[in-house]
């Protein structure tokens, strides 16, 4: 589990606006989809990143195949990753790359290297922790 302070958290959670989400599912009983659709109803914007049909949008966003084709006016603050933890790195890279503020792991979901990239690309990385409990748990303090 990633150590980061609960302040930490309660900045980020404070500061963000845009959430990419990676391996978004539009099935509503799929973790990716219960957690997109909380944080999308605490305010957050949800970007889904996913290969599949154009023009397909969850959740009322369009669905994008690949966080470098999300356009470059929509700044992303969070790049919230459901893959597995070998697939990480690239995407870790990626997150670099669209200068995201922070790579978030979710539960079960760990690699130090993605961790080692995402900070020495100067974003907040964290992994092994559910974005929508962290939320929940912090947000008395937003």
């Amino acid at each position: 589990m990633s150590d980061i302070a609960d302040q930490d958290l309660i900045d980020l959670f404070a500061k963000a606006r845009v959430i990419a989400v990676v391996g978004l599912s539009p099935k509503p009983d799929r973790a990716s989809f219960r957690v997109a659709a909380y944080m999308q109803q605490a305010g957050y914007r949800i970007i889904p990143v996913r290969p599949g049909p154009e023009g397909e949008e969850i959740l009322g966003e369009p669905c994008y195949p690949t966080l470098d084709a999300i356009p470059k006016e929509i700044h992303v603050d969070i790049v919230d990753l459901f893959r597995r933890g070998e697939e990480t790195p690239p995407l870790a890279e990626e997150a670099v790359q669209i200068g995201a503020g922070c790579l978030w792991l979710q539960s079960g979901i760990v690699n130090d290297d993605s961790m080692a990239i995402a900070r020495q690309g100067g974003l907040l990385a964290i992994q092994d922790r559910c974005l929508m409990v962290e939320h929940r748990r912090v947000a008395g303090s937003l």
